[in-house]
C-alpha cells in the first residue's frame, strides 16, 4: 500500500468519528451482532478520540479504567478508517487475544475485508535448520527433553505458522525451545537452505502485506534497536501506530535499546562454535582448546564482577577495575576465535565454495568482542551501566534512562497517528508518569474512569494499627491477617507481595494461621508450579494464591472466583536499583523532588495495577486490603489512595471481615 496516496476506506476522514459513534450506539453494528452489548459513554469517548488522532495524524495518550472496553475502542476506528496500522501489546498472550479473537470478531461484525497478520520475535518460531541440528547433534539432558523434541518434530510436519505457542503443554521455559528456534546471532539468513520455507520470513512477508499487524512491545523495540527486518521495515509503511498496555512500554524500551554482554551469550556461542568446528572443520583449528579458553575467560569475568558477594542487579562499581581487566582478557579470546573462524571459513570456501555457518560465527565473535571493548570505556552521559548477577552468569548492561529520544526520532520520521492507551498511565491530569518518560508531553491527554460502580461493589481497608513495613514481624502479620480474610471468604483471595523474600515468609505464616483456624484452604505459591497451572487451580476454588510481581498485572479472574486482594506494602521502587539511582540523580540535577516525582508516582502506578485484579466485570464485588499504615499517616498517603478506583473505605478489621462474610453467602 502506498501510504502517501492511497485513499482510506471512508472517502472523507471527517466522517470517521460519526461512523465510530454509530457503530457503538444502541442500534449500531455491535448491538445488532451481540444482544448483550451495552453502550458505554467512556468507550465512545475513547473511540472518538482515537478517530480524531487517526484523522489528524496526531498523538493521543489515553488512560481508560477497567471495563471501558478500550480494545474495541481503538480497533473500531482503525478498521473503519482503512488505514494501515501497527498494533503493539505488552505480551504474546495479548497478541494472540487480539489476533485470534478481537480482530476477527470486529471484522465480521463490520463486514470488512481487512487483512490481519501476527508478528512475533524469532524465538517464537520453529527454525527448520536448527531443528535438524538438534536432531543430529544436541545433547539432551533427560528423557523429558527427548520426548519434547520428538513432539516438536511431529508437529513441525503439520504446522503452517511455526508458532511454538501452538504446542499445548510445552513449558515456555523448556530447554528444548532455544535449540529449535533461531536468534539474530545464529540465523543464517538468505544463506540458509530453508530460507524460502522459513517461518520467520513467512510471518514477516505476511506482515508487510497486511492492513493491520499485531506485534508486542519487546519485538517493537528490539527490532528498532538492532535495525533488524520486521518492525524496523514495517513501521515506515504504516499510517497508525497503537500501543495497548502502554504503561509497559518504557521498561521494554529501556531493556531493548541498551547494550548487553552476557557471559551466558559467550558460553552459548562457544557451544555453537564447537559443534560447527567438530562437524564441519575438524582439524582446521584446535576448536576444543579455543572454546575452553574463551569459556574460562567468561567465568573469570563473572567471578570478578560478583566481587566478595553475589548481589543480583548490583552496581558495576563492585570490583569494576578487576572486571575491566577480565573483560579485556575475554575480548582478546573472542578476537582470537574470530580469526580462527575466518581462517576456517576461507579454507572451507576454497574446498566447498560455501561456509555460511562459519561466516555467521565469525560475525558473532566480532560483535561479542566489540561489546567487551565497549564496557571497558567510559559510560555515556545519558546512560547507566549495571550488572545482573545470577548463580550462573553475569550480564553487563548499558541502558538509556527512558525512551524519549527514540520515540522523538520515530515520531519525527513520518506523518502518522500515534495512540497510547492503558488502564494506568499516571496519577495526574497530564499523565506525567508516562508522558515524560516517553517524550509525549505535546500529545493530547485523555483520562476516562471505569464505568463500574466501585463505591457500591468494592471496599478498601487499611489497618489503622499494624507493624510498619520496616519491622521484622510485618510479613508474618500480613500472612496471619490474610488467613483470617481467606477463611471468612472461603478462599477466593490473592495475596500480592512486593518481594520474593516477603512472599515466602507470608506464605508460611498464612499456612500456619489457616491450620490454627482449622481451615482446609490450599495455599498456592508462585514458583511452585507454572503460572497458568496455579491460576487454573485457584479458579477451581478453595484456595489462596500468594504471588509477587508476575501476578500484579495481566491477570484476569472475573466473577466470584476472586473477591479479596491483599497487598503487603506500598510498591516503591528499590532505591539501590541502578536504574532507579540514575533516574533519581537525573531528577535532582533538574532541581526536582525525586521522592514525589519518581518514587510516589511509580508506587501509584503499581498500586493501581495490583488493585485492578479485584473488580473485572460490572457485577464483581470484593475487598482490597493494603497492609501499610503509611497510607493513613504519611503526607503522600492521600495521593496514593486517590490514585485507586473510588472504593468505599472501611475503618476496622471487623467491618472488613463482615463484608467478606456477606460476599461468601
Amino acid at each position: 500500500m502506498n501510504v502517501e496516496t492511497d485513499e482510506p476506506m471512508l472517502a472523507d476522514l471527517a466522517e470517521l468519528g460519526e461512523a465510530v459513534r454509530e457503530a457503538l450506539s444502541g442500534t449500531g453494528a455491535l448491538a445488532q451482532a451481540d444482544g448483550n452489548f451495552v453502550p458505554r459513554e467512556q468507550q465512545t469517548a475513547l473511540a472518538s478520540a482515537v478517530a480524531e488522532a487517526i484523522a489528524g495524524r496526531s498523538s493521543l495518550v489515553a488512560e481508560a479504567g477497567t471495563g471501558v472496553g478500550k480494545t474495541f475502542a481503538y480497533l473500531l476506528p482503525v478498521l473503519l478508517s482503512g488505514r494501515r496500522t501497527l498494533v503493539s501489546t505488552a505480551t504474546k498472550n495479548l497478541q494472540d487475544q487480539l489476533f485470534f479473537r478481537d480482530l476477527p470478531r470486529l471484522r465480521e461484525v463490520l463486514k470488512l475485508p481487512t487483512t490481519v497478520a501476527l508478528l512475533k520475535g524469532r524465538a517464537s518460531y520453529l527454525c527448520k535448520h536448527r531443528l535438524v541440528q538438534a536432531r543430529e547433534g544436541a545433547q539432551l539432558p533427560d528423557r523429558m527433553a527427548v520426548r519434547a523434541l520428538a513432539r516438536i518434530e511431529t508437529w513441525a510436519h503439520a504446522t503452517q505458522s511455526g508458532d511454538i505457542s501452538e504446542l499445548e503443554g510445552l513449558d515456555e521455559r523448556s530447554e528444548i525451545i532455544p535449540l529449535v528456534t533461531s536468534t539474530r546471532d545464529n540465523c543464517l539468513g538468505s544463506e540458509c537452505g530453508e530460507y524460502h520455507a522459513c517461518h520467520v520470513m513467512k510471518a514477516r512477508r505476511e506482515a508487510m502485506a497486511a492492513d493491520v499487524v499485531v506485534v508486542n512491545h519487546h519485538l517493537f523495540f528490539a527490532d528498532l534497536s538492532l535495525r533488524d527486518t520486521g518492525v524496523a521495515e514495517l513501521l515506515p509503511t504504516v499510517d497508525v501506530a497503537v500501543f495497548d498496555e502502554a504503561h509497559q512500554m518504557v521498561e521494554a524500551g529501556v531493556q531493548f535499546l541498551g547494550k548487553t554482554l552476557g557471559t551466558g551469550q559467550v558460553l552459548d556461542f562457544g557451544q555453537d562454535m564447537l559443534a560447527a568446528g567438530l562437524q564441519q572443520a575438524r582439524g582446521l583449528a584446535p576448536w576444543q582448546d579455543l572454546v575452553a579458553a574463551c569459556e574460562h575467560a567468561a567465568r573469570e569475568l563473572r567471578l570478578a564482577a560478583a566481587g566478595p558477594q553475589l548481589e543480583v542487579r548490583a552496581a558495576l562499581r563492585l570490583s569494576w577495575e578487576e572486571a575491566t581487566r577480565r573483560g579485556a582478557a575475554l575480548q582478546e579470546r573472542l578476537s582470537g576465535l574470530a580469526e580462527a573462524l575466518k581462517s576456517a571459513a576461507a579454507a572451507l570456501d576454497a574446498n566447498t565454495g560455501a561456509s555460511p555457518d562459519f561466516g555467521r560465527l565469525q560475525a558473532r565473535a566480532q560483535e561479542l568482542a566489540a561489546q567487551a571493548a565497549r564496557f571497558q570505556g567510559p559510560t555515556p552521559a545519558d546512560r547507566v551501566r549495571w550488572v545482573d548477577l545470577t548463580p550462573h552468569q553475569a550480564r553487563f548492561v548499558e541502558s538509556p534512562l527512558d525512551i524519549r529520544s527514540m520515540m522523538g526520532e520515530q515520531r519525527a520520521a513520518g506523518s502518522r497517528a500515534w495512540v497510547f492507551t492503558s488502564a494506568t498511565l499516571g496519577d495526574d491530569e497530564n499523565l506525567s508518569w508516562f508522558t515524560e518518560a516517553a517524550g509525549l508531553e505535546d500529545a493530547r491527554k485523555l483520562r476516562l474512569g471505569s464505568p463500574f460502580d466501585y463505591p457500591a461493589h468494592a471496599r478498601v481497608y487499611v489497618p489503622p494499627r499494624f507493624p510498619a513495613p520496616s519491622e521484622s514481624n510485618h510479613p508474618v502479620m500480613v500472612g496471619r491477617a490474610s488467613a483470617h480474610c481467606a477463611a471468612a471468604l472461603g478462599g477466593r483471595t490473592f495475596v500480592l507481595t512486593t518481594t520474593l523474600r516477603a512472599m515466602r515468609t507470608i506464605a508460611e505464616a498464612l499456612q500456619g494461621e489457616l491450620k490454627t483456624l482449622g481451615s482446609s484452604l490450599e495455599v498456592l505459591v508462585q514458583g511452585t508450579a507454572a503460572k497458568r497451572a496455579l491460576l487454573s487451580r485457584f479458579q477451581a476454588g478453595n484456595s489462596v494464591l500468594v504471588g509477587s510481581h508476575s501476578f500484579w498485572e495481566g491477570i484476569d479472574v472475573p466473577g466470584d472466583a476472586l473477591q479479596c486482594v491483599i497487598i503487603d506494602k506500598l510498591p516503591f521502587p528499590p532505591p539501590n536499583d541502578p536504574l532507579v539511582e540514575a533516574r533519581v540523580k537525573q531528577l535532582k540535577s533538574q532541581g526536582r523532588d525525586a521522592f514525589n516525582d519518581y518514587f510516589v508516582a511509580e508506587a501509584a502506578i503499581a498500586l493501581k495495577q495490583g488493585a485492578g485484579r479485584l473488580i473485572r466485570t460490572e457485577s464483581d464485588r470484593g475487598l482490597l486490603v493494603i497492609c501499610d499504615t503509611r497510607l493513613r499517616h504519611a503526607r503522600y498517603g492521600a495521593r496514593l489512595l486517590n490514585a485507586l478506583p473510588p472504593m468505599t473505605p472501611l475503618d476496622s478489621g471487623e467491618q472488613a471481615l463482615s463484608w467478606l462474610r456477606s460476599l461468601s453467602r
